[in-house]
């Protein structure tokens, strides 16, 4: 099946072809999508940014960049390998099982044609409560009404991990509920879940909207099988919550986490990856601007941090000329 990136090219080719070519701005075009996350998420906020700052270039670069939402991480690997994506946001740690075939994805064997682009911002896993259901530490939430995220989400598949390591599994809560993030704030305000578990870089409206609007409660994820993780996993790593970062919130949470990514596939064309590189460090300054979680990124940090997967040659390409690399 072609992917829509294809398709779009296609049918641009044979447009040009009825028409002459339409002269040489018209046979450049090429249509890049960027798979995402929920709409209300960080991972889309990253897709529009890039899409923005590629898009306004594209008369000089022939580049049109849309963002798609999707079921997030582990969805967006496998639609990059399955040709239905160019670029795709994905946590770390999905990065690496998919590159070495672990976890999810060892039905699917390694991806080696997976590639690096750049990372984004850390992901504390965050565990958010209601202030009545007596949960202090993660362990209380065995029996409780849980939202697990939806099917295809990293945030299922480093829970899922989590629980694993622990000894246990989904059975360890009364409902494991597949809420998207934008559902899974509302439902515990509305006394249809004790808590969830989410990743997502800070500070995040899926937090504040439930902390502000029910005193939902931060709790933090320590004990053993995180240690364990940490340790074992390079992906891995311990991160803090700040104190009065949310309402009714004010002291700091322990937790531990991932990166976010930013990834393609090996045939992704490397002027492409290297135009839309480019996009984003240039205008490094306005891509900071879109979203509060961007505010703390440094270029060098970015281009190492969370990287498993053999970095692009088109983002090489760009490293190496501002002397990164």
């Amino acid at each position: 099946m072609l992917s829509r990136t294809r398709l779009a090219l296609a049918a641009f080719g044979a447009a040009g072809m009825l028409a002459g070519f339409g002269g040489p701005a018209a046979a450049q075009q090429n249509f890049v999508t960027v798979g995402t996350g929920g709409v209300t998420g960080v991972y889309y906020a990253v897709g529009g940014a890039v899409c923005r700052l590629v898009n306004k270039d594209r008369k000089e670069h022939g580049i049109r960049c849309s963002v798609e939402s999707t079921g997030g991480s582990v969805f967006n690997v496998n639609a990059l390998r399955q040709g239905e994506l160019d670029f795709g946001m994905a946590q770390s740690d999905v990065q690496y099982q998919s590159l070495k075939g672990e976890a999810g994805f060892k039905d699917a064997g390694p991806y080696e044609e997976l590639r690096a682009v750049f990372s984004v911002h850390p992901e504390p896993f965050t565990v958010l409560a209601r202030a009545d259901a007596g949960v202090k530490a993660f362990e209380d939430l065995k029996g409780k009404r849980f939202n697990v995220g939806n099917p295809g989400s990293g945030t299922r598949n480093s829970l899922e991990e989590l629980l694993k390591t622990m000894g246990t599994d989904l059975s360890m809560f009364s409902l494991a509920s597949e809420l998207r993030p934008d559902e899974h704030g509302p439902a515990l305000c509305d006394n249809k879940i004790d808590g969830f578990f989410y990743a997502v870089g800070h500070p995040s409206a899926n937090i504040q909207d439930p902390t502000t609007a029910c005193g939902a409660q931060l709790i933090p994820l320590a004990g053993p099988a995180v240690d364990k993780l940490v340790a074992e996993r390079p992906y891995y790593a311990r991160a803090t919550i700040p104190g009065g970062l949310y309402a009714n919130n004010p002291d700091p949470v322990s937790t531990y986490g991932v990166a976010a990514t930013f990834v393609t596939k090996a045939d992704t064309p490397a002027e492409t990856v290297y135009r839309v590189v480019k996009a984003v460090f240039e205008n490094f300054d306005e891509f900071k601007k879109l979203h509060p979680a961007f505010a703390n990124l440094e270029p060098k940090q970015m281009i190492q941090a969370g990287l498993s997967a053999p970095l692009h040659e088109g983002a090489v390409r760009y490293y190496k000329e501002k002397g990164w690399m």
